[in-house]
């Protein structure tokens, strides 16, 4: 849904809207990954709550959506290039500007999809075994 709003509503001019989705999608499961490596932490659903917080603020803080990466101090840029949600903010960005997609964006789509692949083998690692 969210690539149609932002091709067709807000009127996104991209050369390759496939792009556009494919990125999406990543996202969305990379969400989905991270959602269950957190919770496989969590003994209750309060606690899984708590622990959002810790994810989700320093990734929207510090991905380039509220200030620019290359002004922030060396030590804060160094953090955000850990944090897969600058990856995709940067892929966003050259899509809105440049349209096309072009080798920029397959390194910022190789990262994402192994953040996808580490969250997912993280969370099956953790998760706990029940035997009937």
């Amino acid at each position: 849904m969210t690539p149609g709003v932002a091709i067709w509503i807000l009127d996104l001019d991209v050369t390759t809207p496939w792009a556009v989705v494919v990125f999406a999608v990543t996202d969305a499961v990379l969400g989905t990954a991270l959602g269950l490596l957190i919770s496989a932490f969590a003994v209750t659903e309060f606690q899984a709550v708590q622990f959002m917080p810790l994810v989700v603020i320093p990734q929207l803080l510090l991905c380039g959506l509220l200030a620019p990466r290359d002004s922030m101090p060396d030590v804060l840029h160094w953090v955000s290039n850990a944090l897969p949600l600058s990856y995709a903010a940067d892929a966003f960005d050259d899509l809105g500007q440049a349209g096309g997609f072009s080798n920029d964006l397959a390194a910022d789509l190789a990262v994402l999809v192994g953040c996808c692949l580490v969250a997912l083998l993280g969370a099956s690692l953790t998760l706990r075994r029940r035997t009937p």
